[in-house]
C-alpha cells in the first residue's frame, strides 16, 4: 500500500496511547495495528508497555515480517514529525535500562504526566508495578503466562468449530482470564490502586495498560483510564484536540480468519464507576 493510499481516509486526533501489542507472540495482532495505524495520525504517540514480549521470545524466538513492519511503521511516524514515547512494561522490562535514551527518534521514560487539551493531567505508566504477582513471585507469573499462551491456541480451535456450526465468536482465554480475576477480585483491586497511585501524584486520571481490559471509568473522581491490548481486544486510547479520551476497538479483531477487506474502528461503551470485559 502506498504512503497516498495510507493517508486517504486519516483520522488525525492529538494523542494515541496504545499498549500491550506484545510483538514476538504468535497472538499478536500485528496486521491489524498496521491498519490501525494507517488510518489514525497522531502528533504524539505514548507506547503503554509490553510493546516487545521479550518473556515469549525468550522461549521462543518468533519474529515474522509483520512485527517488523509495525516497528518501522512507527519509526516512520517518528521521522514525518509525530513525538513517541515509550514506557516499558513487565514484557518488554529490558527496556527501562534506557530511561531518557533516543533509539531513532522514540523516547524511552518509565512513566510520564501526560497534559491533554482540555488542561487535564493524566499519570501514564504500564501498571505492572501494582501487580502483586508479577512484583512478589515471578515463577508463578511466568507459569501464568504459558497458560495464558496454551489458552489463545485453544481459542483457535474453538473459533473453527464455532464458526463451522455458525456460531459467533467467543474467547476462552478472555473468559478463562476473567474467571481467575474475580476469584481474586484482582480487576477491581488493580484500578483502585492505580487511581490512588493518580491521587498521590495529585493528577486528573490515570491512563495504564498491563491487565488486558480496556476500560474508561471515573474511580472516585479520578478518571482510570486502561488501553487494553492487541492480542485479543485490539482496543487504544485517542485524545482529540478538545482533550476528549475516547477507547476504540478495531472491528473484526477476533476473528481468525484473513483480512478480506479494510478494517474500521468502532466505540467501545464506556461504563461510568464500573468494568466491563473488552473482548
Amino acid at each position: 500500500m502506498s504512503e497516498e493510499s495510507e493517508n486517504k481516509d486519516n483520522r488525525k486526533v492529538r494523542t494515541l496511547f496504545l499498549s500491550d501489542i506484545h510483538l514476538g507472540s504468535k497472538a499478536a495482532k500485528a496486521d491489524f495495528l498496521l491498519d490501525f495505524l494507517r488510518v489514525y495520525e497522531a502528533e504524539t504517540i505514548v507506547l503503554v508497555g509490553d510493546i516487545v514480549d521479550g518473556w515469549r521470545l525468550k522461549r521462543s524466538w518468533h519474529w515474522p515480517q509483520n512485527c517488523n513492519d509495525v516497528v518501522q511503521k512507527l519509526l516512520r511516524k517518528g521521522r514525518k514529525g509525530a513525538r513517541i514515547i515509550y514506557i516499558p512494561g513487565n514484557h518488554d522490562a529490558f527496556m527501562r535500562e534506557y530511561p531518557g535514551i533516543h533509539f531513532g527518534g522514540i523516547e524511552v521514560e518509565m512513566n510520564m504526566i501526560h497534559q491533554a487539551a482540555d488542561g487535564k493531567r493524566y499519570l501514564v505508566l504500564h501498571g505492572d508495578e501494582f501487580d502483586v504477582v508479577v512484583r512478589n513471585a515471578k515463577f508463578i507469573a511466568h507459569l501464568g503466562d504459558w497458560a495464558y499462551d496454551t489458552a489463545i491456541a485453544l481459542n483457535v480451535v474453538i473459533a473453527k468449530v464455532r464458526r463451522m456450526l455458525g456460531l459467533p465468536y467467543w474467547s476462552f482465554s478472555a473468559w478463562a482470564k476473567l474467571q481467575v480475576k474475580r476469584a481474586v477480585n484482582f480487576i477491581g483491586e488493580f484500578q483502585n490502586v492505580v487511581a490512588e497511585e493518580a491521587r498521590r501524584h495529585n493528577v486528573d486520571g490515570v491512563i495504564c495498560g498491563h491487565i488486558h481490559h480496556a476500560i474508561i471509568a471515573d474511580i472516585d473522581g479520578v478518571t482510570y483510564i486502561n488501553t487494553g491490548d492487541w492480542v485479543e481486544s485490539c482496543t487504544a486510547i485517542v485524545e482529540h484536540f478538545d482533550g476528549h479520551m475516547e477507547l476504540v476497538r478495531w472491528q473484526n479483531t477476533a476473528d481468525v480468519k484473513p483480512i478480506l477487506g479494510p478494517l474500521v474502528p468502532i466505540r467501545l461503551v464506556t461504563e461510568e464507576g464500573g468494568s466491563f470485559q473488552a473482548a
